[in-house]
């Protein structure tokens, strides 16, 4: 086993070492299970767990790995969606009393696609009311996993808190107006918000259709590619799906930076925030010395971003 627990490993890695048969899929979902029901009392993450059927899912995984069908980098891990996708095996209420019971005849298509991927899908997340402001006032909202005084996230809360935890190895969320990053960056997990049209948003209860994005959630950059890259593509049920092809998000993630450009504007990331925020802001960009190592010898830095909205008449 690596240093750190198992539930805290990222979503690739579990997904090596189950493709290797170093861990069993079934082994990997039955821990992931067995933490939900020992944490999620307090944390409230999820809106419903499908034990019976994710076991059967990541038995189902183990029984195609054997027999030498590898279907990605997805293949036979545990992850969760955010409680708005359509799941034919559960209810999916989107933060909604009056949709408790709300069975739909088909999956969502990101949820199609990552059990075509191989996942396991062990439940639904937790979301404000409608994936709006407020949770419902009948539903206790997540907890940040870190202090559960602190803020878990806007509407996709149930899916940082989640990730954080480790009681799934990714997650989907929704982004309208920051659902995606601010969960994200207030759990402490890394977080994407695709380009509109980049991911199907078929099957996905909608809360403004031009705004609305599905995106993962997880550990690790790496994680957010290997997600991505299974729920991304043109749909033919979704006209705003875009025909581009999907690239291969995991192919060229070799640590080289050259040519990379980092830009910061510090008029945006500093007015209108609280103190502590700014304080940071304020502070030098500062990078782990093998991070910065790389970015010295690819000859680049960081670029301060000032003036640039000031001029665009856009804005």
């Amino acid at each position: 086993m690596p240093a750190r627990d198992l539930h805290h490993c990222e979503l690739v890695e579990v997904g090596q070492r189950i493709q290797k048969r170093d861990l069993s899929a079934v082994e990997a979902t039955q821990a992931q299970l067995d933490r939900i029901a020992r944490l999620d009392g307090k944390l409230k993450s999820y809106a419903h767990v499908m034990g019976s059927s994710a076991l059967e899912q990541a038995d189902a995984a183990d029984k195609e790995i054997a027999k030498g069908k590898v279907r990605g980098p997805l293949h036979g891990v545990p992850i969760a969606v955010k409680d708005l996708c359509w799941t034919q095996d559960a209810p999916t209420a989107a933060g909604m009393k009056i949709y408790r019971n709300n069975r739909p005849g088909e999956d969502a298509t990101v949820v199609t696609r990552l059990k075509e991927a191989g996942a396991v899908i062990l439940g639904k997340l937790q979301l404000t009311e409608g994936a709006y402001a407020d949770h419902h006032p009948d539903i206790d909202p997540p907890r940040n996993p870190w202090d559960a005084t602190l803020w878990p996230g806007a509407s996709s809360g149930g899916s940082g808190v989640a990730t954080a935890a480790g009681l799934c190895y990714g997650s989907l969320g929704s982004d309208t107006g920051g659902s995606i990053r601010f969960p994200s960056a207030v759990n402490s997990v890394t977080g994407l918000q695709p380009t509109w049209g980049r991911v199907s948003r078929y099957g996905v209860f909608e809360l403004a259709a031009t705004l609305d994005h599905i995106g993962p959630m997880a550990r690790s950059a790496v994680d957010c590619g290997a997600i991505l890259g299974a729920i991304a593509g043109a749909d033919p049920k979704d006209p705003t799906a875009v025909l581009e092809p999907v690239p291969g998000y995991l192919t060229n993630l070799n640590g080289n930076l050259r040519g990379t450009r980092i830009g910061v504007d510090r008029r945006w990331s500093s007015e209108g925030i609280d103190a502590a925020a700014a304080k940071v802001s304020r502070t030098p960009c500062a990078l782990p010395p093998i991070l910065a190592r790389k970015f010295m010898a690819a000859g680049e830095a960081f670029q301060r971003v000032t003036e640039w909205h000031r001029r665009d008449p856009m804005l």
